[in-house]
């Protein structure tokens, strides 16, 4: 049994994947309220910060999120501007050392990334990956090589998600279930890296 509180190098893989693909179901569906519950649960579970920051950091990552969604004109810069407020609230609990303009910069690009991979034959799940690495390495400070099995592993689960989105976003479709299952796995990779990393 786990007794370090959750937090971002000892963080539960399971709780937070589960978090984390109720939060993209909600995305998908748009349904923000759904969202933010499952964005304050993912949160807590990822950084373990006290509950008021966990609160406002959720918070903007709803909002980092609601003006990512429109096609094809969103808000990459606002979008921007709202995680770096979040990776400020990680700093500020000293889980982390990172630049929240940089981990904010990188977090939108991966998001950029697969939203052109969605619409453009030419950009390649290699190409996800490789930005995935980037955000993970940096924002948890390990070797990019220990960090690619997770990342690799949230590809295959954006993957799913892609095509739940396709087959109508029903919550009784075995491709949610199947999501679920890779972004436990990825999160679980993550955690193994992360440790490693000290």
């Amino acid at each position: 049994m786990r007794t370090t509180r959750p937090g971002p190098r000892s963080f539960d893989p399971v709780v937070v994947g589960n978090r984390e693909t109720d939060a993209w179901a909600a995305y998908y569906r748009h349904e923000w309220r759904a969202f933010l519950v499952a964005a304050v649960g993912m949160v807590s579970a990822a950084f373990g910060m006290p509950p008021h920051r966990t609160l406002a950091g959720a918070w903007y990552v709803l909002r980092a999120n609601q003006l990512w969604a429109p096609y094809p004109d969103n808000q990459p810069d606002a979008a921007r501007s709202y995680m770096r407020r979040f990776y400020e609230l990680v700093v500020l609990d000293g889980g982390l050392a990172l630049d929240p303009a940089r981990a904010a910069t990188l977090e939108v690009e991966w998001w950029r990334i697969h939203r052109a991979h969605q619409h453009e034959e030419a950009v390649t799940e290699e190409q996800l990956e490789a930005a995935l690495v980037d955000l993970y390495s940096y924002v948890y400070g390990a070797e990019p090589e220990a960090v690619r099995p997770a990342a690799r592993k949230r590809v295959e689960a954006i993957d799913l998600s892609d095509r739940w989105v396709e087959a109508g976003c029903h919550r009784d479709d075995p491709l949610l279930a199947g999501e679920r299952r890779a972004l436990v796995a990825s999160y679980a990779a993550l955690r193994n890296a992360v440790e490693r990393a000290g």
